[in-house]
């Protein structure tokens, strides 16, 4: 990836993170968005301004964007602050995200919108901010970080894991979906690529830890390196046969993955 500019959201932590430092490593040149820039100013772990320290260390070239993608007017900023400061983008990681785990009948307006903002229109609207240059200059690679509660349930009878409290949160990544598939075709022949990219089981990042109901115990925790791994298969792939795909870390790779909660055999 030497000579690429590369934004990567919600990269203060977890697999924002991994990616970030994966494609850095690759040569690319990556701005860091998140809402924590500095170490100690959140109850997780991790900051962008960590990330960006750690990249530099390692020969790489990154930059702290701190945005709060939950604002509009924050969202607005990301793309223009990525160019001034590393040059034009022509790769997106839209990975920032949250999860308030309950019943959907139980989950608060509030919360709902937070989710709603931060994982469907964010990204959209980073999309259309990045995807116009990428356009102009035929060449880009957006990739949507999704999730296998995007999925549908096999039933009825339901089993179990598919009342684990993720309705919202699977709402929002479908529509992220949706938005890939779509994007995808209206940008066909330009040059820019748009895949969705799921993990193929947990990966214990410091907010899955904190809110999920799945553990190690219950649920078959993937490689650390499956994520990262994928999206630099994805932001290296050629646009114009790579592109639309909603696919999983490690059955992208035609790993050997255990079933668990959400498995591709029980949904649709």
């Amino acid at each position: 990836m030497d000579g690429r500019v590369a934004i990567v959201t919600g990269a203060s932590r977890g697999i924002g993170q991994s990616i970030a430092e994966r494609i850095a490593g690759e040569g690319a040149s990556v701005a860091l968005v998140a809402r924590t820039a500095l170490p100690g100013t959140s109850r997780l772990p991790g900051s962008i301004e960590e990330v960006v320290e750690r990249i530099r260390s390692s020969g790489g070239k990154a930059e702290a964007i701190q945005a709060d993608l939950t604002s509009p007017e924050d969202v607005e900023t990301v793309v223009a602050r990525a160019e001034e400061a590393l040059g034009p983008v022509d790769t997106l990681v839209n990975n920032a995200g949250v999860n308030f785990y309950g019943p959907a009948l139980e989950i608060t307006t509030s919360r709902f919108g937070v989710m709603l903002q931060l994982m469907v229109h964010a990204p959209f609207r980073l999309c259309q901010l990045a995807a116009r240059g990428m356009v102009e200059r035929r060449r880009g690679w957006i990739v949507n970080i999704t999730s296998k509660q995007a999925r549908h349930p096999m039933g009825p009878p339901y089993p179990d894991w598919a009342k684990d409290g993720c309705v919202p949160y699977g709402m929002c990544k479908s529509a992220l979906d949706r938005l890939t598939t779509g994007l995808a075709a209206e940008l066909y022949g330009t040059g820019v690529s748009v895949n969705s990219l799921g993990t193929s089981g947990l990966v214990m990042t410091p907010g899955v830890a904190v809110v999920s109901p799945h553990t190690p115990e219950n649920a078959p925790v993937e490689p650390g390196d499956a994520m990262a791994d994928a999206a630099l298969r994805l932001c290296t792939s050629a646009p114009d046969t790579a592109t639309g795909q909603i696919v999983y870390s490690m059955e992208s790779f035609g790993r050997p993955f255990p079933d668990g909660p959400w498995a591709l055999s029980a949904t649709y």
